[in-house]
């Protein structure tokens, strides 16, 4: 006999709706991420630099950011943008935040590889029905 603790339909509004929450929330932080690239243009190509990547990655890392967190938003490509950024968040960790013996690196390499887990789910699970790939798979 199987047991469950919290039961729903996985294809019913309160999944959906649970859906759309996580992916706000996952795409949060590379919206504010992005949008601080942009603002801090010079600095932050300049911190690139010293870190061994080219300044000249960081548009593509803004579209990235940007770009990547409405796509998850609007439920938009949802497998494909969340490996993406599943990609993204690893290579992050592990090019800028490696210094883990510096608690705030430490606690930043984590969080960016518990952001690629969460991206990792969704990319196998994709985007419910208040989605645009639910709308053009109709």
């Amino acid at each position: 006999m199987k047991t469950e603790i919290l039961t729903f339909d996985q294809n019913g509004t309160l999944a959906s709706i649970i859906d759309v929450i996580a992916r706000v929330l996952l795409s949060t932080l590379f919206l504010l991420a992005g949008s601080n690239k942009i603002s801090a243009y010079e600095g932050t190509a300049g911190w690139m630099e010293a870190m061994g990547v080219p300044g000249g990655l960081l548009p593509l890392v803004i579209f990235a950011e940007i770009g990547g967190a409405l796509a998850l938003i609007l439920g938009f490509q949802t497998r494909l943008v969340a490996l993406g950024l599943a990609v993204f968040s690893i290579a992050s960790a592990l090019v800028f935040h490696n210094n883990i013996a510096d608690q705030a690196e430490f606690l930043n390499f984590f969080k960016n590889l518990s952001m690629a887990g969460g991206f990792l789910v969704l990319s196998i699970n994709g985007a419910k029905k208040f989605s645009l790939d639910a709308q053009f798979n109709k």
